[in-house]
Formats: structure tokens, C-alpha cells, sequence
């Protein structure tokens, strides 16, 4: 009994006690604020990305800094008027919006020369200068935005958009994960490629899209790519994802709870180290 009560004591010395409190701000989009919003996922999530890594890692303690439909420009923008606190880590998942917006991307030049907030390049050189004066020790880590299909958002599908399958205004979503690998090369940060990650492919981020059969205007489920062709009218028809289309994202964008499983495992592996 004496000897099982040391071993429990020294593994919590080990475990319970070697690791140092952790600080983490996550910066975003509504995939970071939905974390503790749940209720505005229809509760298809039960547990956002956040929440999961700090339920694995009981000594890191997150910030949310997510914000609706923000850009990566907007935040660069309102960055001082954000409050955003010294941390130990920051996160900074943007860019899907970016992308849909039609912001210019840029080039690396304009990250380098630190050029303005014209372009994402430029606006991630704002985030991360701001970052490091408030923190000047803290890790800072990039995310990419996920691929995503059509979405349709679930409280009003008038509020839709194609997915990264398709340019949007001369730009595909694959550059602008692009430019956020580029800038953490360029600013010796650590990135998370959720892009080019396996486990996030296009074809599984929905089980399928249900649409009206133009021929025959009954609904029909239409797997991946097939949906892609077959047009949508949010005025007429039925919300196209029902629970049973759930599988990375529950309205094409968003994460579920499988997807942000995966965002969550990748982040904790870095917060380990």
C-alpha cells in the first residue's frame, strides 16, 4: 500500500507539477469565437477546438479573440482596440474570409517591407509585429484556413457561398493557406497547415448536400464533387445539410465536433513540445 502511495506521488510530481501554466490567446474568425458559442452552431458542436486542447492539456488556459466573419485585414485594423492580452501563446487561425471577401493577397515583399494593410501578407505582418511587442517571448503559431465546401449558413441559408473548389475574384483559398506558410517562414513562426492536412480533404467535409434533382425537382443527396454542379436557391429550397450530412463541418465551414477533434490534436502536439 506504502509503495503504491509513493508511486502516485511521484507521478504527480512528475506529471501534476512540472508543467508551467500556460497562457493562450486564440485570434480568429467565427471558427474561434464559435467555440464558446455553441448555442449558434444549432449545438452540432459540443465541444469546440479550444475547449478540446485545454481539456487534454489541463495546464494550458485559453483566451478567445474570435470574432464573426473578421478578416485578417480587419484585425490588423482594430488590433489595439481588441485588448489583446500577454500570453504565453498566441494563435492566429485567419484567412477563410479574407479569401471570400476578395482581399489581395500580395506577395512576400509586402510582408518583408512591412508594407501596410492592403494585402493579407501585409496584414499578417501587423498581427504578428503587434503580437510580439505585447509578448515579446510568447509563441506565436499560424493555422491555414481549412479547405471548405458550399456553405450555407444554418440560421439563414440566403447567407451562402461556393467552396474552395472555386476561385473567388481571381484568387483560390490553396493561395491564401499558401501566404500563411510563406509568412511563418519568413517570421520564423510555427505553422499549422490545416489546408494540406490529410485528414481535412475536401471530400469528407460534408457526407453530402441534399438539392432538388433539376430534372426532376425532387431532393436527391449528392455526394462529393457531384453537388457542386447541381444549383441551390436558398428562397425555395430546404436547408441541403441535414444532421445526417455532418462530417468535418456541419454547414460546410464550420468545423463539427470530428473537425475540431483534428484542429485540437494538431495544436496540442505543438503546445507539447
Amino acid at each position: 500500500m506504502k509503495r503504491i502511495l509513493l508511486l502516485g506521488i511521484v507521478l504527480l510530481a512528475a506529471y501534476g507539477f512540472s508543467k508551467k501554466e500556460l497562457k493562450w490567446v486564440a485570434i480568429g474568425d467565427s471558427i474561434t469565437y464559435l467555440n464558446d458559442h455553441l448555442n449558434e452552431t444549432g449545438n452540432r458542436v459540443t465541444k469546440g477546438y479550444m475547449s478540446r486542447v485545454t481539456g487534454t492539456l489541463p495546464f494550458v488556459h485559453y483566451i478567445n479573440k474570435g470574432y464573426n466573419g473578421w478578416t485578417a485585414g480587419r484585425i490588423a485594423e482594430n488590433f489595439d482596440s481588441l485588448y489583446v492580452p500577454r500570453a504565453d501563446v498566441y494563435t492566429v487561425f485567419l484567412g477563410t474570409n479574407d479569401w471570400w471577401q476578395g482581399r489581395p493577397i500580395g506577395t512576400l515583399k509586402d510582408y518583408e517591407t512591412n508594407s501596410g494593410n492592403q494585402t493579407v501578407f501585409g496584414s499578417f505582418r501587423i498581427i504578428i509585429d503587434k503580437l510580439r511587442t505585447t509578448s515579446r517571448k510568447a509563441r506565436i503559431i499560424l493555422i491555414t484556413p481549412m479547405k471548405r465546401a458550399d456553405f450555407v449558413y444554418l440560421f439563414d441559408q440566403r447567407n451562402h457561398a461556393w467552396g474552395s473548389y472555386k476561385a473567388r475574384k481571381g484568387q483560390t483559398l490553396a493561395r491564401v493557406a499558401a501566404a500563411v506558410v510563406a509568412v511563418g517562414r519568413a517570421g520564423h513562426t510555427e505553422v499549422i497547415d490545416l489546408y494540406n492536412d490529410r485528414e481535412l480533404a475536401e471530400k469528407d467535409l460534408v457526407h453530402f448536400k441534399r438539392l432538388k434533382n433539376p430534372h426532376t425537382g425532387a431532393y436527391q443527396d449528392y455526394t462529393y464533387p457531384g453537388f457542386q454542379q447541381i444549383p441551390f436557391n436558398p428562397e425555395t429550397d430546404a436547408y441541403p445539410y441535414p444532421a445526417a450530412a455532418v462530417d468535418l463541418t456541419y454547414d460546410g465551414l464550420h468545423p463539427s465536433d470530428k473537425g475540431c477533434r483534428i484542429i485540437a490534436d494538431r495544436i496540442v502536439t505543438l503546445l507539447k513540445k
